[in-house]
Parts: C-alpha cells; sequence; structure tokens
C-alpha cells in the first residue's frame, strides 16, 4: 500500500511540475516575446550547455514536429528548421542567427543518434577470419605495434606480445565484435609513438626485456602489467558505453561543430586508453585481479567530468589534432 501511495505521489508531482513548466513557458513568451527555442539560443553560448537544452525542448515538447525533429534525416534537417519556424511563426528575416544556430544544434543531435547507429553496427559485426579485410586490418595492427618485429605466422604465440590472450587474435573480438579491432588499429596507426610506449609500458616484467632492477628504477613492477589488446577492448566497451548512455554528449557536443563522426569516437576511445594508462599506474594496484575495482573508479572519473556541460576531452597526443573546441 505504501509502495502504491509513493508511485502515486510521484505521478501527481510530475504531471503538476510539468503543468506548472508549460505555464511558465507561456508566461515567459508573453513577457520576452520569444519562444523556448529562442531564449535558449540567444541566452545559451554555443556547445553543450545550448544544445543539450535545445534537444530537450524539442523532444518534451507537445508538437509532433519538434518531438520528431531530434531524429530526422541529416537532409532534410534545413526544411525541418524552416518547419519549425513557421510552426513557431518566427520570421527568418528578422531572426537570421536563429536558424543559423538551430541547424547548428540539429546537426549534433541527429549526428550523436546517427554515430550510435554506426557504432552499433561494427560491435554487432563479428570478426570473421575467412573475411580478407578483417585480416588485413589484424595484420596491420601487428605492424604498427611492432614495426621491427616479423609475424612469424598468422597462428602464432606472438599475439600474446600485444595483448591477446592465445594464438589466435579472433576469439578475443568476440564481445566488442570489429569494433575493438577498428579501435586498436587505429590508436595504432593515428598515435603510433603513444601506442607503442603504452604497450611497452604495459608489458609484464616477465616478458620485458628490462631487468628487475630497471624496472624498479622506472618506478615500476608486476602490478602495472596488462594485456594490451586486451584492454583495449575493454575500453571500447567503455566507450560504446559513455556513447550509448549519452555521457558523451557534453564532449562531442563542445568538440565537434557540426556531426560527430566515427574518427570523433575512435579519437575519444584513444583518449580514454591513454588515460587509463596512466589511470592505473597512479593506482598502483596489488595483481591484474584489481582491474575491474581500478576500471570502475576510472568510468566514474570520466563520467564526473562528462557532467560538466562545458567539458570537452581535452586529449594532447597525434590522434586527436583535428578536434575542434567550440
Amino acid at each position: 500500500m505504501k509502495h502504491f501511495l509513493r508511485m502515486l505521489i510521484q505521478v501527481c508531482l510530475y504531471f503538476y511540475c510539468k503543468f506548472l513548466w508549460r505555464c511558465l513557458k507561456f508566461v515567459m513568451r508573453k513577457l520576452t516575446g520569444r519562444c523556448e527555442l529562442q531564449r535558449i539560443c540567444y541566452n545559451t553560448k554555443p556547445g553543450a550547455s545550448r544544445t543539450m537544452k535545445i534537444e530537450t525542448s524539442l523532444r518534451d515538447s507537445k508538437s509532433k514536429l519538434l518531438q520528431t525533429s531530434v531524429s530526422v534525416h541529416p537532409d532534410a534537417i534545413e526544411k525541418t528548421i524552416d518547419d519549425i519556424m513557421e510552426l513557431k511563426k518566427i520570421n527568418p528575416d528578422i531572426n537570421p542567427q536563429l536558424g543559423i544556430s538551430l541547424q547548428a544544434c540539429l546537426l549534433q543531435i541527429v549526428g550523436y543518434r546517427n554515430l550510435i547507429a554506426d557504432v552499433e553496427k561494427l560491435r554487432r559485426e563479428p570478426y570473421d577470419s575467412d573475411n580478407p579485410q578483417h585480416e588485413e586490418m589484424l595484420l596491420k595492427l601487428w605492424k604498427f605495434l611492432k614495426p621491427n618485429t616479423p609475424l612469424e605466422s598468422r597462428i602464432s604465440k606472438q599475439w600474446c606480445e600485444i595483448g591477446f590472450q592465445g594464438d589466435d587474435p579472433k576469439t578475443d573480438f568476440r564481445g566488442m565484435g570489429l569494433l575493438g579491432l577498428y579501435n586498436l588499429q587505429y590508436f595504432a596507426e593515428q598515435d603510433a609513438a603513444a601506442a607503442q610506449q603504452v604497450l611497452s609500458d604495459s608489458l609484464h616484467p616477465k616478458c620485458s626485456k628490462f631487468s628487475k632492477t630497471e624496472w624498479e628504477k622506472k618506478r615500476m613492477d608486476k602490478a602495472i602489467g596488462y594485456s594490451f589488446a586486451i584492454v583495449g577492448i575493454n575500453i571500447t566497451d567503455l566507450t560504446y558505453n559513455l556513447l550509448v548512455s549519452g555521457a558523451l554528449k557534453t564532449h562531442f557536443y563542445n568538440i565537434a561543430p557540426e556531426a560527430p563522426t566515427l574518427s570523433h569516437f575512435q579519437q575519444t576511445f584513444c583518449y580514454l586508453m591513454h588515460e587509463f594508462h596512466k589511470f592505473w599506474i597512479e593506482e598502483d594496484p596489488m595483481d591484474i585481479m584489481e582491474f575491474n575495482r581500478v576500471r570502475e573508479k576510472f568510468r566514474k572519473r570520466i563520467i564526473k567530468q562528462l557532467q560538466n556541460p562545458d567539458m570537452a576531452l581535452c586529449p594532447h597526443f597525434a590522434a586527436s589534432e583535428g578536434l575542434i573546441n567550440m
């Protein structure tokens, strides 16, 4: 009974607040002569703060046109803006900047939804050793990470040297599908120096060329060791979940002037991979069994950063030189 009453109160409060909000919007329009979309565009700076407010306003609108505008095809955005201006009785000649601002916001909103679809497609595609393109990507990954060490054969224990679990990496891609391979190759190719350094640092002492004394001098011990490729696939999972949950909206809306793309997603992965490596060293775990604890702590740290509407993950490595901070 108590649970039912609590639910009833929550429902009543929801509708009461919604009614008050609509009344407030009506009063504000009468007082300012501007609709909510105008007030947001004119009073909020470009970036995540503006785009997220516009997205909420459109999604929560009574108008079907406004509700569906967040999921239109990119080619239909201009017409959608015209329709919104007409619905709101806004003269585009008197308010030219409004159309430009709304278009920029919709490009980001629609682009984010499309990016999720593109990433999901890669995640759902399994690695196929009979697919020449998949095999070529895998072999390139080896070449980028170990340029001076030839791979003796496709099935080889050498794969363990870059952090795979066995002699055939295809089994390690099951969780994230091709997305894991795409991200690892992107990191290894676009920021080769950083990727090779992270790989080198991640190696367990018994697999490293350093002597025990040298590892101690470098303040490295066996706790730092982890499987580079496996962690890369794990960080791919983290990046994917941040994207799908919407947590990455603040980052993408602040750094992508238009629609965020797969490249933006991969650059974000590179940044998170680099930052996780530093975080792992700072945490100085007792052994690899603490990986889940460290990863969860790292995830919470990133989410906290992304809760700041002005936040843009600002990496300082080659893979992200193309990022633009609005």
